[in-house]
């Protein structure tokens, strides 16, 4: 049983190419299905975010053989047509344990360091193991992966400065504004990611927030939350008169919010900028708007400007993290033995799902 992993992420292409590749979350189990019917696939993990779409899984065919049907299997579940794709890495073992490690503990992160991507990386085993798509390869595998990111967490000084893209957020929006005081946030899609942006807002100085979703009672359990107002999803227009800051992240599959929607409600602004914070993949936010007036829109590719100025705080962490993850992943997989013509074989074993 061998790991192997292919994926795109904010490495290797733009977002505008990550979100033809991103899996909706409802979809993951059917994807996991189909994945696990190819010959030779044993157990997988599919990891979809805003930075990156990889696939994990433990095979039982030769691992270059296995790469090239991943590549087929994306390109043929998202309809793509080119599964020699450049920006699509491919990694086996110990590249593919080492590049989980450190996907888990935010080393590979648009924001090195930060911690959110370990969620992520939770559900998104939790939602193959759930459906007995992992076995004793990747439940160990990503079990062990927790682990190293506590340890790193907890033994390095990796995380130092802004951890998180919502909180990059937050400091984009404050040097547009300069301060938060005084200024009205609108929060589009209750998601975590969603709720850490408007809590950071709030700790910033933001007047006030407001929360729109499609279940309008996850948007009043959230703004009670935070103190703030609840609206209807389809309102969210009527309220943007008020608003300053607009942070979206939902999982629509179109622009949320258009030139051609938004255009006509400028006037009633009077002049006052408006910031508007995609961190959707698929974007929410209609690339277009950047051309009105008074108006400045930022996707998470956008983000990375920010990200790079914690990163001088961090780099020098890195070596201790990498060897920590060196460590583990060696641990994991065991020494090399010897095959049959020379070929290496890791001690990594796991049964069927």
């Amino acid at each position: 049983m061998e790991i192997v992993v292919i994926g795109i992420s904010h490495h290797t292409a733009p977002v505008e190419l990550r979100e033809r590749y991103s899996i909706a979350d409802s979809f993951l189990p059917d994807a996991l299905t189909q994945l696990r019917e190819i010959d030779g696939f044993e157990e997988a993990v599919i990891l979809s975010t805003c930075n990156r779409t990889e696939i994990y899984a433990a095979v039982t065919i030769d691992s270059l053989q296995a790469t090239r049907r991943l590549r087929e299997f994306i390109s043929s579940l998202k309809d793509l047509g080119n599964p020699d794709a450049e920006e699509v890495y491919e990694l086996t073992q110990p590249k593919s344990v080492e590049h989980l490690f450190k996907v888990a503990s935010g080393l590979d992160s648009m924001v090195l360091g930060e911690t959110e991507i370990l969620g992520q990386i939770k559900q998104a085993y939790q939602t193959a193991l759930e459906h007995k798509h992992t076995g004793k390869a990747l439940n160990k595998a990503f079990q062990s992966s927790f682990n190293v990111a506590k340890k790193i967490r907890t033994d390095t000084n990796i995380q130092r400065g802004s951890v998180s893209v919502a909180s990059v957020a937050v400091e984009l929006a404050q040097k547009i504004f300069e301060s938060l005081d005084h200024h009205h946030v609108m929060v589009i899609g209750a998601g975590d990611t969603s709720e850490k942006t408007a809590r950071a807002l709030l700790s910033r100085g933001a007047k006030s927030v407001m929360v729109s979703n499609r279940s309008f009672d996850r948007a009043e359990a959230l703004a009670n939350e935070l103190g703030g107002r609840a609206i209807r999803f389809d309102d969210w227009p009527t309220e943007f008169p008020s608003v300053d800051i607009v942070i979206s992240s939902t999982t629509a599959p179109k622009y949320l919010i258009t030139r051609k929607k938004l255009e006509p409600l400028m006037h009633k602004r009077e002049g006052r900028p408006l910031l508007l914070i995609d961190i959707a993949v698929p974007r929410d936010i209609e690339p277009e708007i950047n051309f009105l007036d008074d108006v400045y829109v930022f996707n998470v590719d956008d983000l990375q400007a920010i990200a790079d100025e914690y990163l001088r705080l961090r780099k020098e962490e890195l070596a201790v993290c990498e060897q920590i993850i060196m460590d583990k992943a060696g641990e994991l997989t065991h020494q090399r033995t010897p095959r049959t013509g020379g070929d290496v074989e890791f001690g990594l074993q796991g049964g069927s799902a």
